[in-house]
Parts: C-alpha cells; sequence; structure tokens
C-alpha cells in the first residue's frame, strides 16, 4: 500500500514507519524537524518531507503526494510548557482538519488518529476504558480530545472510515525522553517517591503499539476509540522496581510528602513565566505521583484482535539495552537479558 505517516520522524513515528517499510509499503513520512531518526528513514527507503501541518497547502500537497490507501496521523504539539495554547489549537485541531479533509477527499481508504489516554484524565473507578468519562487534565490532552471530535464529525458527516487510538505511556528504544527520567533515578540505587506509590501507572511498549495502530487500520471501526496499553498496569512502587531489575539495581523507594512538590512546582512555574524560561519543575511532573493511569484493553482485544505481545521487563530491558548503546545509561549496569526478561514476564503472568 500507499501510506503517509505525520510526525513520522519521532519516536512513535520512526517505529511505525519501519514496520511498514518492513512489510514491504511505500511511505511518505511527514515531520516538521528532522529529529534523531530522518536520515535513517530516508536510508531505509521512506520518501521524507518536512512541514507543519499547521499549513493546509503542505497537507493538501503531502496526501495528493503520496496517493496514500492509509494515513497515520500521529504529529501533534506535544507537552512544550512554555507553548501557547495557540500553537496548540494550530496543530492539534486544525492541523488535523486540514489533515483529515484532505485525506478524505482523496480517497483514502482508512485514517488512523492517534490520540492520548490523557483525555480521560484522573481515572476515578479504575480500570478505566473508552466510555469512561472525558476529562483533560490540561491543554495538551483538550486540544486532542478536540483533534477526535474533529476526525468524528467528518466520519458523520462523509462516512469516512477514520479510527482513534490512544495510547497510554509510550516507552521503548529510541526514546530519549519519555521513561529515561525513571532509569536514570534509578541508577543511583535510590528512587524518591512523593506520596504513598501506589498510584496506578499504564505502559505500553512501543512494538505492542504499532501493532494496535496496524490493527486499527486494518479493522477499527469508523468513529470508534480504542485504548492501546500493554496488558498490565503497575503501581509506581512497582515500576521503580521493575525499571530497578531491568538494569541489575536493587532500587531503594524513599518516600516524603506529595503536596511540598506541588506546591514548589507551582512556584517554579509561576516564577519562570515573565522570564519567558523552561522551568525545571511543574505540576504536570508533579502530578505523575498522583493521577491513576489503570485501563482495560478489551475493546481493542474483541474488535482489533490486538494482544500485547511484549511484556514489562522484556520492554524495559529492550529499552535499557538502547540506553546503554547510545550513551544514556552506565554500560555497567547490566540487568537480565531478553530472553531471561522474557520468562520472568511468563512467572508474572501465570502467577
Amino acid at each position: 500500500m500507499n501510506v503517509l505517516v505525520t510526525g513520522g520522524t519521532g519516536f512513535t513515528g520512526s517505529h511505525l514507519v519501519r514496520r511498514l517499510l518492513e512489510d514491504g509499503h511505500d511511505v511518505l513520512a511527514l515531520d516538521n524537524a528532522k529529529g534523531l531518526f530522518f536520515e535513517e528513514l530516508g536510508d531505509l527507503g521512506a520518501t521524507m518531507r518536512l512541514g507543519s501541518i499547521e499549513d493546509p497547502d503542505f497537507c493538501r500537497q503531502a496526501v495528493e503526494e503520496s496517493k496514500a490507501d492509509v494515513v497515520y496521523h500521529l504529529a501533534a504539539a506535544f507537552r512544550k510548557i512554555d507553548a501557547n495554547k495557540e500553537l496548540y489549537w494550530r496543530v492539534n485541531v486544525e492541523g488535523t482538519r486540514y489533515l483529515c479533509e484532505n485525506s478524505y477527499e482523496n480517497g483514502v481508504r482508512k485514517f488512523v488518529y492517534c490520540s492520548t489516554q490523557g483525555v480521560h484524565g484522573h481515572i476515578q473507578n479504575p480500570p478505566g476504558h473508552e466510555d469512561s468519562p472525558i476529562a483533560p487534565a490540561d491543554y495538551y490532552q483538550y486540544t486532542k480530545w478536540e483533534g477526535e471530535r474533529v476526525v468524528n464529525d467528518i466520519v458523520t458527516r462523509n462516512g469516512f472510515e477514520a479510527t482513534t487510538v490512544r495510547p497510554t505511556a509510550i516507552y521503548g528504544p529510541g526514546d530519549p525522553e519519555r521513561f529515561f527520567m525513571l532509569f536514570r533515578r534509578c541508577s543511583a540505587g535510590a528512587f524518591p517517591m512523593f506520596g504513598s506509590g501506589e498510584t496506578t501507572y499504564h505502559p505500553v511498549y512501543i512494538d505492542n503499539l504499532v501493532d494496535c495502530f496496524l490493527l486499527a487500520a486494518e479493522k477499527g471501526r469508523p468513529g470508534q476509540a480504542y485504548i492501546a496499553a500493554d496488558e498490565h498496569y503497575y503501581t509506581l512502587n512497582d515500576l521503580v522496581r521493575l525499571v530497578g531489575r531491568s538494569i541489575g539495581v536493587d532500587v531503594k523507594l524513599r518516600h516524603y510528602p506529595y503536596w511540598p512538590l506541588y506546591l514548589a512546582s507551582t512556584g517554579c512555574e509561576l516564577a519562570c513565566k515573565p522570564l519567558r524560561i523552561a522551568p525545571p519543575l511543574f505540576r504536570r511532573r508533579a502530578s505523575w505521583f498522583r493521577q491513576v493511569r489503570a485501563f482495560s484493553i478489551d475493546k481493542a482485544k474483541s474488535e482489533l484482535g490486538y494482544e500485547p505481545r511484549i511484556g514489562i521487563l522484556e520492554g524495559l530491558v529492550r529499552t535499557a539495552d538502547w540506553y546503554r548503546e547510545n550513551g544514556y545509561l552506565s554500560s555497567n549496569l547490566i540487568g537480565p537479558t531478553v530472553e531471561e526478561a522474557r520468562a520472568e514476564d511468563t512467572e508474572l503472568a501465570t502467577a
């Protein structure tokens, strides 16, 4: 098939592009910056284009050039703490509108929109699911929900085959940011836990997420959303211990009260705002210790045939291997092999 991927040079997009190329598809990958993987993806055979989906002409030209059968829309303004709301709206809402409308007008067979679990906010009655209340906790999450509404409006008006995927917390090789802070702190042998650590967190390994994207393009129902997550969610205490296990470190949890951290992050944001600098500590980062993230993936299983293939410890070991190979972690931090981690995951699943 001919496939168009927006956000194609980012962490998630680059993994999707690689899989599509491996499967023999012709891929046009769009992004507004080269990122880490621009040259690599081009060498693998993808056609690379730089531009912003804020530009309706760029969207139209990209869809026309790709002759796409399937469009995967992953590009987004993603939690830039010093960005204004207008940027989020232009990219996450209007950009989605331009791309989806042009896809429909150019005969695209299937449009897959990448949203986020964050549209549900804090899960009051875990596990959450696709029909849990919509309660975005920040403007990024709000604009991703508005993007869903844009897509579904085009589905309703035109009968367009468009489906939404809501990933949980994505991690894996090639990600220099999302989980790296966890690995870095665990590598020191002690982890500062603000609060009880019994708050739940729901990861999704990147290969599992790519599986879900491909299944959504094949089997996803128009106008429907699907939570994409690993099989299990974990308390923060357990997640930290698993990260430590993946790098061979017995991590000591040091518990502190939560609210002083939240107040400090609020003050840091307020102090940095007039200086127009990104605060080193902010409320969204602090809320990681408090917001419940726990979901059912029954809908994706039953309607898409989704089954997460990579377990938590195997995924963490694969991620740690990439961090070491690329100089993010010390080469002395060695945990189990991938095969050993896979065996441990099997034991955990059957326990």
